[in-house]
């Protein structure tokens, strides 16, 4: 609502600015009419006279408009909006975040294939690292990376082979190292307790490393944002 209130204010700038010179526009034309010089000369005098008083009721109006402007633009209300826009902006991934967390590397199954066995079993997929992220989540992470791409709201993990498909856009390859932002012994404790998520690969040999760090660097989502059904909520 502050934006369309600005953008408002904008506008009415405009639009004086554009009737003041539309006055000046038809004075000029006048001149060129065909009437006796006298007739022309009186008839143009008495519209330039009301077309100057206009013009400076115009005038005066968007001085009070720029003011009106200015006070907004440095006024607390931008302050907060600002702030808003950022948090906002934060929660949506958008910003670069830091902290402490912990560095979680998944790699396949180093074990050599034996004759009848599914090499399938061996490689990670897409729901071991869903797994893996999931369970990051629920125990409180913040903010998630996977090889330096964010983790956002609409992010998607697909199996492409023995690649994963993140964002519909970036093609990633093991090893995968994930960063989640939060408490690390809370974040390596939910990944490592009884019958979880590490407990469930390691009979197929695949590699979990956790490591707590004191700050990680997540970076910005840089993909695109494109919302196929949803709609601004109208005020």
């Amino acid at each position: 609502m502050r934006f369309k209130y600005y953008y408002f204010l904008l506008l009415a700038v405009g639009l004086l600015m554009g009737v003041i010179l539309a006055m000046q526009f038809r004075v000029t034309k006048e001149i060129t009419k065909d009437t006796p010089s006298q007739e022309r000369s009186k008839i143009l005098s008495q519209e330039l006279e009301e077309n100057i008083k206009e013009r400076e009721k115009l005038q005066l109006r968007v001085y009070e408009l720029r003011d009106s402007l200015d006070e907004a633009l440095v006024g607390p209300e931008l302050a907060m909006l600002k702030e808003e826009l950022d948090r906002v902006r934060g929660l949506a991934g958008l910003t670069e975040v830091r902290g402490p967390g912990v560095e979680v590397t998944l790699k396949d199954s180093p074990n050599a294939l034996q004759p009848g066995q599914n090499p399938n079993i061996f490689i990670l997929h897409d729901e071991d690292v869903l797994s893996v992220l999931n369970e990051l989540k629920a125990a409180g992470a913040t903010d998630i990376s996977i090889n330096g791409q964010r983790i956002i709201f609409s992010t998607e993990v697909r199996c492409i082979g023995p690649t994963i498909l993140l964002n519909k856009n970036q093609r990633l390859s093991p090893p995968f190292v994930i960063y989640a932002l939060g408490n690390p012994e809370t974040l390596e404790n939910s990944l490592k307790m009884k019958e979880g998520v590490v407990d469930s690969l390691q009979p197929y040999g695949i590699q979990v490393s956790i490591k707590q760090v004191d700050e990680l660097i997540i970076p910005a989502y840089s993909g695109p944002l494109i919302f196929k059904y949803a709609k601004p909520a109208k005020p």
